[in-house]
């Protein structure tokens, strides 16, 4: 029997706000233990929460950016359950209220685009960390990330593989990142996924057994922990084995899935509306003037870039991917107008080098008025292509300016055809054999031969003279 996967996911994404989401505590991120703390985040007797407005509006940017509907009135709920990291006993969510409902994201994977559709958009408080002592058994809370504002995004069941997940979750992260309401940074624990998944025969539409995969911190550890449990689930259903509803931890050192607990229903929970928190009202008049602040968001970005300068899907994609590099991409191109040009040193030179040093853009020695000015130093001839690469190092290296460079250094390409010709003399006189060979109907070692004369010059001859004298004095 041929069975197919269904997948949906929750991701967590903690707002990027000063404070908590229901009291004056730094939502910084680092700071020692227990230190962003106070009697309402540690839910002491007595204390009243007050909601942060910020995260509402944050809230309302993700649902507005992927097209869902903001409702009128939400309200908070009290969810229920024990955990060492949880002081109240219970956490603050949204449950039959949430704020958004039925938006959706359009998302490329395998070369084919789909849209997946998003069930529900909520607010809600995070808990707090367990540390672990790794050399005796015992392990310790810290209430920092307790109270930091989440936005959980729940997907509907439909989707369709593990490559689609893993793109799904980078579209929503482009988009949070786009807003500026969440840095994404899934290591440190800002952007959380968890993972449900069942089979079912291919045709069918009941829905299979699901597990709920936690603990992956990254878009390769999601794609290969559902690859995993979908090979699990699918070996026990055809060894005629039920699958069990757990949830599971993916351990990504051995490459599996560890079973952690029963999985909960929602009435395990026990939700009922929080009586400390007066419930939301949102206008269409507020709804509008965030609506209006909204930034340019990464598919209309890339259909854009791709009307607009010419560029080709796959190079508006790499630039889109994040809003600071689609920046720099602009401000180059307004600075050299050859889109394509400017594309390639970018996706070549640059992002290679930031890639070695991991670093993000943001961080690049190289502004986009320098690379600009190292683009017009090759198209006015100042540099030769292979030269230019030596001053981009040079840059990257050391901040400086092409220009300052090129002068220091000597780099200027040379033009001059009667000093050009000297050094194709030389070079013809050192390798008689190859002339002979190219002049009997050897036509590649033509390539040989600019080699040798640009590596005389140290790349600093012009290659078009060096073709056309070349090619001269070798058919005379």
């Amino acid at each position: 029997m041929q069975y197919e996967p269904v997948i949906g996911l929750e991701i967590h994404a903690q707002l990027l706000t000063r404070s908590k989401i229901f009291c004056g505590c730094s939502t910084t991120f680092g700071a020692g233990p227990n230190t962003h703390t106070c009697p309402v985040c540690l839910g002491m007797p007595g204390v009243l929460p007050v909601l942060n407005r910020d995260v509402v509006e944050f809230t309302i940017k993700m649902a507005l950016a992927t097209h869902c509907r903001i409702a009128p009135y939400s309200q908070f709920a009290r969810k229920n359950y024990f955990y060492p990291d949880l002081p109240k006993g219970y956490q603050i969510s949204q449950y039959e209220l949430p704020l958004a409902r039925g938006g959706w994201v359009r998302v490329l994977s395998e070369g084919a685009s789909r849209t997946v559709r998003i069930h529900r958009i909520h607010m809600e408080e995070d808990a707090g960390k367990l540390v672990h002592d790794d050399f005796q058994p015992v392990s310790y809370v810290d209430f920092n990330r307790t109270g930091v504002p989440l936005i959980e995004i729940v997907s509907e069941p439909e989707i369709r593989s593990p490559e689609e997940a893993a793109a799904y979750l980078r579209t929503l992260r482009e988009i949070l990142r786009y807003l500026e309401i969440c840095d994404g940074n899934m290591e440190e624990g800002s952007m959380r996924c968890d993972a449900n998944v069942s089979l079912r025969p291919v045709g069918e539409e009941k829905l299979g057994v699901k597990t709920e995969l936690k603990n992956m911190n990254s878009f390769r550890n999601v794609q290969r922990a559902l690859e995993f449990e979908i090979r699990r689930q699918r070996a026990l259903l055809e060894r005629g084995e039920p699958v069990v509803q757990e949830t599971l931890l993916w351990d990504a050192g051995r490459g599996v899935t560890v079973s952690m607990r029963g999985k909960e229903e929602a009435h395990d929970y026990r939700y009922f509306p929080d009586p400390d928190l007066v419930p939301i009202e949102v206008d269409e008049e507020w709804i509008e003037r965030i609506r209006q602040g909204l930034p340019e968001l990464p598919e209309a970005k890339r259909e854009r870039f791709v009307r607009d300068y010419g560029l080709p899907t796959y190079d508006a994609e790499v630039l889109t991917s994040s809003k600071a590099l689609a920046g720099y991409f602009e401000q180059a191109a307004e600075r050299f107008p050859q889109p394509k040009i400017v594309s390639n040193w970018i996706m070549s030179e640059l992002m290679r080098e930031l890639k070695r040093d991991e670093r993000d853009i943001e961080e690049c020695p190289v502004p986009p008025d320098s690379l600009a000015e190292l683009l017009h130093l090759i198209e006015n001839g100042t540099v030769s292509g292979k030269i230019a690469k030596t001053v981009f190092d040079e840059m990257y290296s050391t901040g400086g300016k092409p220009g300052e460079i090129v002068r220091e250094k000597g780099l200027v390409q040379v033009t001059d055809a009667s000093a050009i010709e000297v050094i194709i003399d030389e070079v013809l006189a050192e390798n008689p054999a190859e002339v002979a060979d190219y002049r009997a109907g050897k036509e590649k070692l033509f390539g040989f031969l600019v080699g040798q004369v640009m590596k005389k010059s140290k790349g600093k001859a012009n290659p078009k003279v060096v073709n056309d004298l070349l090619r001269s004095k070798l058919s005379s």
